[in-house]
Parts: structure tokens; C-alpha cells; sequence
């Protein structure tokens, strides 16, 4: 398809995004500190973000099928700007919380916008592909993010944020300049037609593939809530060498996502391919128990990312070729069954390593069980149905 060569485009776009937003990630917390939040407010800042995408993902979602993605696109990265600058500037808490609530409010266009575009561009036999690109763009921002934000976090707290605002603003133009509409006017939803769509969502079995979503998302934002302190407990890890051990799994995790999960899914199906990277996730979660010094910290964790990364983008595959609804709002149900779990996820997990600090990982197996469970009865009833037709 011609359209299709805009995904080099989109690609760079969601890596700017994502640096941008990791920027903030290591410096957030001492910039909320120094405004007056104790550590019961930052989690809530924290957890406000996700809880406004978890809202209005969806909605956003089917706005693109009505209007089309690049407007919605250069919403959610311009509310991004915005709620930087605003981070920036802030010298009271609430500041800080009305940042955070506008910037998840608008920035929760970005995610389901950007996979319905790759969705309008792509084949069916490409998608999978080109969904692990875009997966992989945004581990690569989340990986150089965090590093920009801590070098300039040594000049001043408020430099990273403003740095995040100018990357945003540039990113946004970027789009506005050279990202074509992927959605011909002839294709839009009418408002009529967007009623009934979030209920026709899950009147089938792709419901099936929302709450696996969940389950993945709960399971990863768990360990990533926890495993400072895991790992400081069994191994004596610290913050510099934490650091390290999250770079090589994201490198992991976009190396497979960029490279190697076209070709997996071209020989074994997004099916397959998700059922092994439940496997493999939950041997990461059972090998992280096992976890004695750096090197297997690493190596077990990178285990873990690859079976985690792989799942996502043949999810939004699938979700985009089964979905009897606009391609936003199949998107923007996904972001939202996806934060719905980085909502529940680390608080569940916190307290479950307060009983005993390798539960959230056996929790983690269980969950992946599950979601092994949940991707069976997907195929198989989506069999009946096809046999049905016939």
C-alpha cells in the first residue's frame, strides 16, 4: 500500500513521544517531593495519569474513526506539551495534579490513534509486523528517555521537564508537517454508527483479548512496582545497577519487537506467537525467584521482556482484524483495558510483597495461566463461529 510508507513516520513520532515522556520518569518523584508531596500523593499523582486514560482512551479512540487519526494524533501530543510545560512551572501540589490529570486526559489519544493508523496502512499480514515496529519505537523512547532526564536532572528538577515540552512541541509539528491522514473521509464513522460500537466490543468473543491485555499489563506494571526492592533484598542491587538491568531488558524487548516478531509471525501466526510469549513470561516470572547477582537479574528479566513484548503487538493485531467496530475504538478499548491494569497492578502487587517478597512473581505465573486460559477459549470459539458461517 502507498500509505504504508509513512510507518518509518509514525515510527520516529512514537519514539519522540515516548523519549519525551520518559524524560520526566526518574525525576518526578524528587520534583513532587520538593513541591510538598508525601509518598501517599505521589502514587495518587502517579496513578491519576492511567486512571484519565483508562476514561478517555476509548473516546478518543472512536474520535479518529470519526474525524480521522492525524487531528486526534496531534491532540494527544500537544496535551503532552502542555502538561509538561505546566509540570515545568509548577510551585504547588495542585499545579502538579492539574498537569497530570490534563496531560493524561489528552496524551490518552496518542496510543490508540497511532496502532489505528498502522491499522489503516497495513495488509492483515503485515500488521503484526508493523504493530512490533511501533512497539519497539516506543521501548527504544522509554529507554534514551530516562536517560536524557537524569543527566539534566543534575542541572535543575524543572530542565527535564521543559526539555520533555520542547521535544513534545517539535514532535507535534513534525506530525502536522509530515504525517499524511491514513483515514479517507469516504471510511469515517458517522455519530449514528459510534452508538452502539463499545457494546458490539464486547458482544463477541474478542472480549477474550481486552481481559488478557489486562492480565498482561497487571502482571508487568507489578513487577516493575516492585522489583527495586525484590532485587535489593535478594541480591544487594542498587539503583545505578537497577537502572542498567531495565535498559538491557527494554533493549531486549525492542530488539525482538523491531526485528524478529515480523518473521515469527509470518511463519507461525499472531496466535502462536502469543501463546509462546505467555510461556515464555511466565519461565521470566519463575526464573525471578531464582535471581542471585546482577548478571541473572538481567538475563531472567530479559527473559520476562521478550515473552511480555511479543504479546502487544500481536494483540493489537488481532484486535484490529477481528474487531466488528471502527479501528479507534478497538484501539482505544485496548489502551484502556491496558492502563486499567497499570492502575491495579502495583498497588495489588505491594501488598502481596508485604506477605512475602516473591508472591507478585508467583502471582505473575498464575496470571500468565490464565492468560494462556483466556487466549484457548478466544481460538476456539472463533473456530465454532467460522464453521458456523460455513
Amino acid at each position: 500500500m502507498e500509505k504504508q510508507r509513512y510507518l518509518p513516520l509514525l515510527f520516529a513520532v512514537m519514539f519522540l513521544v515516548m523519549a519525551g515522556f520518559g524524560i520526566i520518569i526518574p525525576v518526578l518523584p524528587f520534583f513532587a517531593e520538593k513541591v510538598g508531596a508525601n509518598p501517599t500523593q505521589l502514587g495518587l499523582l502517579m496513578a491519576v495519569y492511567s486512571f484519565m486514560q483508562l476514561i478517555f482512551a476509548p473516546i478518543w479512540g472512536r474520535l479518529s474513526d470519526r474525524y480521522g487519526r492525524k487531528p486526534i494524533l496531534l491532540i494527544g501530543i500537544s496535551g503532552l506539551t502542555i502538561s509538561f510545560f505546566l509540570f515545568a512551572v509548577s510551585t504547588e501540589l495542585w499545579m502538579l495534579f492539574a498537569a497530570r490529570i490534563l496531560g493524561g486526559l489528552l496524551s490518552s489519544a496518542t496510543m490508540p490513534t497511532a496502532m489505528a493508523y498502522v491499522a489503516d496502512v497495513t495488509t492483515p499480514e503485515n500488521r503484526g509486523k508493523s504493530m512490533g515496529m511501533i512497539g519497539a519505537a516506543i521501548g527504544l523512547g522509554f529507554i534514551f528517555g530516562p536517560a536524557i532526564g537524569g543527566i539534566f536532572s543534575k542541572t535543575s528538577l524543572n530542565m527535564p521537564f521543559f526539555i520533555a515540552a520542547f521535544l513534545s512541541l517539535m514532535t507535534s509539528l513534525f506530525v502536522f508537517l509530515f504525517l499524511k491522514e491514513s483515514l479517507p473521509k469516504e471510511m469515517r464513522t458517522e455519530k449514528s454508527q459510534q452508538r452502539e460500537s463499545i457494546w458490539k466490543a464486547f458482544s463477541g468473543t474478542i472480549i477474550f483479548l481486552y481481559i488478557l491485555q489486562f492480565f498482561v499489563s497487571f502482571s508487568l506494571s507489578g513487577l516493575e512496582a516492585t522489583f527495586a526492592y525484590y532485587a535489593a533484598k535478594r541480591a544487594n542491587i542498587g539503583s545505578t545497577e537497577l537502572g542498567y538491568i531495565f535498559m538491557i531488558m527494554g533493549l531486549a524487548g525492542a530488539f525482538v519487537q523491531g526485528g524478529l516478531i515480523g518473521k515469527l509471525i509470518k511463519k507461525f501466526g499472531e496466535g502462536k506467537v502469543i501463546q509462546g510469549g505467555i510461556i515464555v513470561s511466565a519461565i521470566g516470572f519463575a526464573l525471578i525467584l531464582l535471581i542471585k547477582d546482577f548478571l541473572t537479574a538481567a538475563l531472567y528479566l530479559s527473559i520476562f521482556g521478550i515473552g511480555n513484548g511479543v504479546i502487544r503487538p500481536c494483540l493489537s493485531s488481532l484486535i484490529t482484524k477481528h474487531s466488528t467496530i471502527g479501528q479507534g475504538s478497538a484501539t482505544g478499548l485496548l489502551s484502556s483495558f491496558d492502563s486499567l491494569g497499570r492502575i491495579a497492578g502495583p498497588p495489588i502487587a505491594g501488598w502481596l510483597f508485604t506477605m512475602m517478597i516473591g508472591l507478585p512473581y508467583v502471582s505473575g505465573i498464575v496470571l500468565s495461566f490464565g492468560a494462556f486460559i483466556l487466549f484457548y477459549l478466544f481460538s476456539r470459539q472463533t473456530k465454532k463461529e467460522k464453521i458456523t458461517m460455513i
